[in-house]
């Protein structure tokens, strides 16, 4: 029988194997027989931002002593808290995040690299290695595997077009020609696919309006779920890939998460399930599970925090507001989009519609309900994406570790609109997010240990993280800038590529 191993992704495609297999001597197979000419070594840094040392290949040794002893970089310009009079980095190419450039006119392929100290250890407050150690943990105490997935929403921002107008704040799921920026979209995911990403879907969401001279129009990315790690890395690579594909169209994107006050806001809901030998572990007997809802538990208990990872500037907190498909109670419940954690209709009742909708097709056992997972909504584009997820790690892993849990997942659960008048009893029994990046860097001031338990997050990292949030002093600015429209257009351009 012919072999019909496929992947969109190049690399995986033509070395015939799944990305996490790839080796030094696979990398390398691609690179001379492709004759790819530059290695682009690739890494978040302090900002948030990936950045770039482009390495162009002489010869065979030379590819192989780069892609072996990896190479040095300046630590203090690229994370505020490394002291210049010991900055020196090794920066070390991770073979499993290789992809081909997209964009490149000399053909090459970027690599992700970990940072390492003068000593050869990992270094403790890079990024990606606090989220290695946070999932190191979680495994160890629960015994799952953790899958997550992004929800990546941004806007286009371009010249206004009149022609077919798309209705205001009515543009979820629009088709051409009422939004404008589809093509765009759809070709950053033939991208993000070719560059490894695995993406589910991609769709024009609610939020479009207009300007005297530019269109405002929000679309959205959602991923595949994955293992966290590598989660984070295809969010890294889309959100570098749309922007690099936005700058050649001549348009703006921008994932912060408010643009204007009154319109939809652009979040970056984190999904998540639990895992066990390749078993989706958030169902059991048709109904959520004590392990979800332990996960849940977690996730609520220490909400407050999270947002000091997940909502980073001032605007974070224009989007957090009463009435909207944006969180401002901690609570969670079933397809309700107002709740902090959200459990998305699943398959786990009756999976026998495919035969309503195809009478002709022959009954076959469908099993679906691996599918499950639940919602953080409150993250938003100004996240450090794997600070975030790391912290979401340890939350995750606190709801396994405290007896009360499921006590409080049951307490903390609403089946109701909590924004009725007859539901204000429950709404106001509920704790509340925080409402600036003051409050959020006391919230992680007040519950640090928990997140420097084990040498996940440095203290130094924490410490960084709390005078960041403080330094916009911006407790009680959504009440100061009420009404006051060219103040906050003045913020929103502030902050509109934050990360």
């Amino acid at each position: 029988m012919e072999n019909t191993w496929y992947s969109a992704s190049k690399i995986e495609n033509f070395l015939r194997k799944p990305s996490r297999e790839f080796t030094k001597a696979d990398i390398i197979k691609y690179i001379l027989d492709n004759q790819i000419e530059m290695v682009n070594f690739r890494y978040m840094a302090g900002d948030g931002k990936l950045k770039t040392l482009n390495i162009y290949i002489h010869s065979p040794e030379y590819l192989n002593s780069i892609l072996t002893c990896g190479e040095r970089v300046d630590g203090s310009s690229l994370f505020s808290y490394i002291e210049a009079g010991s900055s020196d980095l090794y920066v070390l190419p991770r073979y499993s995040t290789a992809f081909h450039n997209p964009f490149s006119e000399i053909p090459a392929v970027d690599i992700l690299c970990s940072y390492y100290n003068n000593e050869g250890k990992p270094l403790e407050s890079a990024p990606d290695y606090i989220l290695k150690k946070a999932y190191r943990k979680f495994k160890e105490v629960t015994g799952f595997n953790f899958k997550a997935l992004g929800e990546l929403e941004y806007y286009v921002i371009s010249e206004k077009n009149t022609d077919y107008p798309a209705v205001d704040q009515k543009g979820y799921h629009a088709s051409t020609p009422y939004i404008k920026w589809n093509d765009l979209r759809n070709e950053a995911m033939k991208l993000i696919t070719e560059c490894g990403g695995k993406i589910k879907y991609g769709h024009s969401e609610v939020g479009n309006f207009t300007t005297e001279s530019e269109l405002y129009e929000q679309h959205e990315i959602e991923f595949l779920p994955c293992d966290v790690t590598e989660a984070a890395d295809q969010l890294v690579i889309a959100r570098w890939i749309l922007r690099k594909l936005a700058y050649e169209y001549g348009v703006v994107i921008s994932f912060a998460p408010k643009i204007t006050v009154g319109k939809a806001g652009s979040g970056m809901h984190i999904h998540m399930l639990l895992e066990k030998e390749g078993k989706n572990m958030m169902i059991h007997e048709g109904k959520l599970s004590q392990e979800a809802r332990k996960l849940i538990a977690g996730l609520v208990e220490y909400a407050g925090p999270l947002t000091a990872f997940g909502n980073t500037i001032p605007t974070s907190f224009l989007r957090l507001v009463p009435h909207q498909e944006a969180p401002t109670n901690i609570c969670w419940g079933d397809r309700n989009r107002s709740v902090l954690v959200r459990v998305p209709l699943g398959w786990a009742g009756n999976s026998n519609m495919i035969f309503d909708a195809n009478p002709n097709e022959k009954p076959c056992q469908v099993e679906a309900s691996g599918k499950q997972t639940v919602e953080l909504r409150s993250p938003d584009g100004s996240a450090d994406i794997h600070m975030l997820l790391a912290g979401i790690l340890i939350a995750g892993r606190m709801g396994f570790e405290n007896k009360n849990a499921l006590e409080i997942a049951e307490k903390t659960y609403v089946a109701v609109n909590i924004f009725k008048d007859e539901h204000k009893d429950k709404a106001n029994s509920l704790k509340q997010l925080p409402v600036s990046c003051f409050e959020a860097a006391e919230e992680l001031q007040a519950h640090r240990k928990v997140f420097e338990n084990f040498g996940i997050f440095p203290e130094g990292t924490i410490e960084s993280q709390i005078s960041l949030l403080k330094s916009f002093d911006d407790k009680g600015l959504s009440e100061k800038l009420f009404g006051k429209n060219d103040e906050i257009r003045k913020l929103v351009d502030t902050y509109l590529h934050w990360r």
